[in-house]
């Protein structure tokens, strides 16, 4: 169901990936109502000299996370909670004592469901009566 790609401005320690991913899936299953066992997440870490912010490397950890669901399946208020607690998490995790650049961004993309599926088969499918 849901995948969440999350891109990096900083190599955070390798022990980090899991412990972001274990609790991206949590609050994506508590705030968007996603089964947990069909959540993918994806982490990647740009090289230095290739994330700009005000057209300036940032000093502090700056983060993109963009995670796709379907269309019409949450509520704005969700999505709002969402938005507010992978931010929170990220800026907890990835932070340290100086925090995230504030132009960390956590994008929710609502994909229809003709448009995509895992299994091999697209939402639409997967919700057509039997």
């Amino acid at each position: 169901m849901p995948t969440l790609v999350v891109t990096l401005s900083h190599q955070p320690p390798p022990e980090r990936y899991a412990l972001l991913a274990d609790a991206l899936t949590r609050i994506t299953a508590q705030t968007l109502e996603k089964r947990a066992e069909v959540t993918a997440v994806a982490i990647d870490v740009l090289p230095p000299g290739r994330w700009f912010v005000g057209g300036r490397e940032p000093a502090r950890p700056t983060v993109l996370l963009e995670i796709n669901v379907t269309r019409g399946t949450n509520s704005d208020h969700q999505k709002a909670a969402f938005v507010q607690a992978a931010y929170a998490e990220l800026a907890s995790q990835l932070g340290a004592a100086a925090g995230i650049e504030l132009a960390s961004y956590v994008v929710v993309n609502e994909v229809d469901a003709a448009n995509w599926g895992y299994g091999g088969r697209t939402q639409q499918d997967r919700h057509k009566p039997s």
